[in-house]
């Protein structure tokens, strides 16, 4: 690994904005339940970005909506480091990272805590569609977490992703709010739909086109 990797992994343990989660099984478990008291100290919505990566979507909400709480979930340590320390050196107060695997989400949410869920670019898994974040096996372990109302946001250059994304929403019969098929051609002032990550403006770069759906479980 190289030395600013192991450096970086190294110091977003030591961030105050960040929790580094192992033991799954822990007789310690993390204090699901207490976002809003204990970690955010308010009563405001708290909305998740997963696979996060270096965190350019969390901490983009984040300033655009100062009265919601984001927390972004990453398995990369080096990645998350970067959003860690763009949230400190912004004085974003109301956001925070996670890293962890997803599938264990709900070991650190109770029930109906989650107001919203972003999915921004994530690995779209070409030869795994049980793997992809908005399989029927990712929707079974959101759906207890969301509170009524709650939407699922997908932001993805996948064609394969996007057009996986909207069977499962016909299959599961569940509410299509929005399905872009070019987000920068069709929604060019949408200040949400407007932040770019790394992986976005490499995509753009390349001529593929950014597709967004939005969805209720």
């Amino acid at each position: 690994m190289p030395k600013i990797k192991e450096k970086r992994m190294e110091e977003v343990r030591t961030f105050e904005n960040t929790f580094d989660w192992h033991d799954y099984n822990s007789k310690n478990p993390f204090p699901k339940g207490s976002w809003n008291a204990d970690i955010f100290k308010n009563e405001n919505p708290i909305v998740l970005e997963l696979a996060c990566g270096k965190g350019e979507y969390s901490t983009g909400l984040a300033k655009l909506y100062p009265d919601k709480n984001f927390v972004g979930f990453d398995l990369k340590g080096n990645r998350l480091w970067v959003g860690a320390q763009r949230a400190l050196d912004q004085d974003l107060d109301n956001v925070r990272f996670f890293r962890a695997y997803i599938d264990h989400l709900d070991q650190f949410f109770e029930k109906e805590e989650v107001s919203d869920i972003w999915i921004i670019f994530p690995d779209p898994q070409l030869k795994k569609d049980r793997k992809k974040l908005t399989s029927p096996k990712f929707l079974k372990l959101y759906r207890p977490l969301l509170k009524s109302g709650a939407t699922i946001n997908l932001k993805t250059d996948s064609q394969e992703l996007y057009e996986f994304t909207k069977e499962v929403i016909k299959e599961q019969n569940l509410k299509l709010l929005k399905d872009i098929k070019d987000v920068h051609k069709e929604c060019p002032d949408d200040p949400e739909l407007s932040i770019k990550t790394y992986y976005e403006k490499m995509h753009l770069e390349k001529g593929k086109l950014i597709k967004f759906i939005s969805f209720r479980p």
